[in-house]
């Protein structure tokens, strides 16, 4: 029993972690829906946006897993009781905060590495490129003094880097593997984002009339 009341702080430590991260947010397009009033001199239509899986189960956001074992009076079939001193409690609490922004190390595909005095035009239109055919993957462009450079993905393992790098590597023969700081990888990998229809304002196009004599 001693040694269980010292492991499991550590394990609660080590679950309660990956729930601290941010979800990266990205901005959408203004939207209206049919009860807005629409300004003269344009009209609404719809607009297909993909929307990234999220980075965090909002169900678990905010929750300490000591509130979550199992209890009687919750209906459960037991009561779970733990046995610790409040000093480790409060050093937990302390390093969820403060590494709630800690970088995590892991890997990307790097599709782009060139200083020609092309390369910031042709990493340009990569990563459109890139961000058409895998709509859902964050695709990163950087430049460090010469090199354009783009990496894609966030994999916590090398073996996951290989599984995509193997599956773009006909579209970008130039890939490799590199080791970075990552963001936290979605939940579900196999449903990188969601696909919504919105309407969105667009301005009309109106043809100037020729000047009459």
């Amino acid at each position: 029993m001693k040694a269980f009341r010292f492991i499991f702080p550590v394990l609660a430590m080590l679950a309660w972690f990956p729930l601290q991260m941010n979800a990266q947010v990205e901005e959408v397009p203004e939207t209206a829906d049919s009860t807005s009033v629409v300004p003269e001199g344009y009209e609404l239509v719809d607009s297909v946006i993909f929307v990234p899986a999220s980075r965090v189960d909002s169900a678990l956001v905010g929750r300490n897993i000591f509130d979550m074992m199992p209890s009687k009076s919750a209906g459960d079939a037991a009561d779970v009781n733990i046995y610790q001193s409040p000093a480790i409690v409060s050093a937990m609490d302390k390093s969820f905060g403060t590494n709630a922004y800690r970088p995590y190390t892991g890997y990307r595909v790097r599709i782009f590495f060139d200083n020609r005095q092309s390369a910031r035009q042709d990493s340009e239109e990569m990563v459109r490129t890139f961000e058409k055919m895998y709509p859902g993957v964050p695709a990163y462009r950087s430049y460090v003094n010469p090199y354009f450079k783009i990496t894609v993905g966030d994999f916590r393992t090398k073996s996951e880097a290989m599984r995509f790098l193997n599956e773009i590597v006909g579209v970008f023969p130039k890939s490799f593997i590199v080791k970075e700081n990552i963001g936290y990888p979605v939940i579900d990998k196999d449903s990188l984002y969601t696909i919504d229809t919105v309407q969105i304002l667009r301005k009309l196009d109106v043809m100037e009339e020729p000047d009459t004599l």
